[in-house]
Formats: structure tokens, C-alpha cells, sequence
């Protein structure tokens, strides 16, 4: 099974197409903030979520709530593909109904092997996987560069180092971040 989560009018083949919104006539209507979800355990082999997970956990305990679903329903080894505005991006910025800021190193927070790693060099990190106990590996992740920052970077009239200390230091550089997460279970 794969799920389109949010799906909006964007649905996808091969999916279960799941929004909030009746409007868009998908194939599941279902508030994602609602637990449990209405799947099994281990059930799911790939999960989307394209502009969705930032509108998704106003509050640390909802957060915890979808992140501990996705888990529950995901296989060992399955893939979630989640794309989100750069919260340093007017698109994020500008939305009243983005509440929380999503990031590829925030979601490296819910690795287990990098919560084990901070506790062993005794860093300040919390170890989110261990809180919410859930362990997801960020396996893939990238930038979508805002104009004129991606041709700069493609005519190399910019350094990627040039380009990642821009990001640090202005708004506007990146649109938008892909982040692939890979479910870590070892049963299902």
C-alpha cells in the first residue's frame, strides 16, 4: 500500500489519495492530526507528503502524533518523500496555515542511530526518536534553489559553499527542501 497524504488536487496513480478536504474528491477524506490512522501496522510501503507536513503538528504533541503513525503504518525500509517550503522562504513565511517549520536536520532528530550517537558524545540534542519512539534515517535530501541563486549555481558564477553560506545568511535562497526518510524497524 502507498499513501498521497494530503494530496490536495495532486493526485497519484497506485496511491491512496488522503486529504482533509471533501473538495478535492479523494479517495480517503481524513484529518492526518486524528490518531490512529485508519491503516494497519506495518502496511504501508511508501508515504507522500508534498507541501502537507508543515501544516501539519501545532503543537509538539500533534507533531509527535503523525510522525508516530507514519511509523506505525510503514513497513522496515520504507520510503516517505516529504517536500516543504524553506522556512526562510516568503512561501513559508506568508502562509497562515504553515505552523511549523520543517527541516531536514529537525527530522535527523527522529534517527535513532543519531540520537545514540548524541547521548554516547554527551551532546545537548534531545533524542526525539527515543522520545517519540520512532526511528527514521534521512537517506536523501535537497535544495530547490530560488532564481537568480540556482542559475548563479548552474553557471558557476557561485560555489556550492558560497551558495550553502547564502542560505544561512538570507532569505529567499532555497524554495523549497526534498527530504527522503527511510522507516528503521526491524519487524513489522
Amino acid at each position: 500500500m502507498r499513501l498521497n497524504l494530503g494530496c490536495g488536487s495532486n493526485k497519484r496513480e497506485g496511491f491512496i489519495n488522503v486529504d482533509l478536504s471533501p473538495l478535492c474528491e479523494p479517495d480517503l477524506v481524513w484529518n492526518l492530526e486524528e490518531t490512529p490512522w485508519p491503516w494497519p501496522n506495518s502496511s504501508v510501503s511508501e508515504i507522500v507528503l508534498i507541501h502537507v507536513l508543515e501544516h501539519l503538528g501545532e503543537t509538539t504533541e500533534k507533531y509527535f502524533g503523525v510522525l508516530q503513525e507514519m511509523y506505525r503504518v510503514c513497513r522496515p525500509d520504507a520510503r516517505i518523500n516529504i517536500v516543504v517550503p524553506h522556512p526562510r522562504h516568503d512561501d513559508f513565511l506568508h502562509d497562515a496555515t504553515h505552523v511549523r517549520a520543517v527541516t531536514v536536520e529537525g527530522l535527523s532528530m527522529f534517527s535513532r542511530k543519531n540520537c545514540e550517537e548524541w547521548i554516547a558524545n554527551g551532546d545537548a540534542n534531545t533524542p526525539l526518536a527515543m522520545v517519540a519512539g520512532v526511528d527514521f534515517e534521512v537517506v536523501e535530501s535537497e535544495f530547490r534553489l530560488e532564481e537568480p541563486w540556482a542559475s548563479k549555481l548552474a553557471l558557476k558564477s557561485l560555489t556550492e559553499v558560497e551558495v550553502m553560506q547564502a542560505i544561512k545568511m538570507h532569505n529567499n535562497v532555497v524554495k523549497e527542501t526534498r527530504i527522503l526518510l527511510q522507516v528503521i524497524k526491524t519487524q513489522g
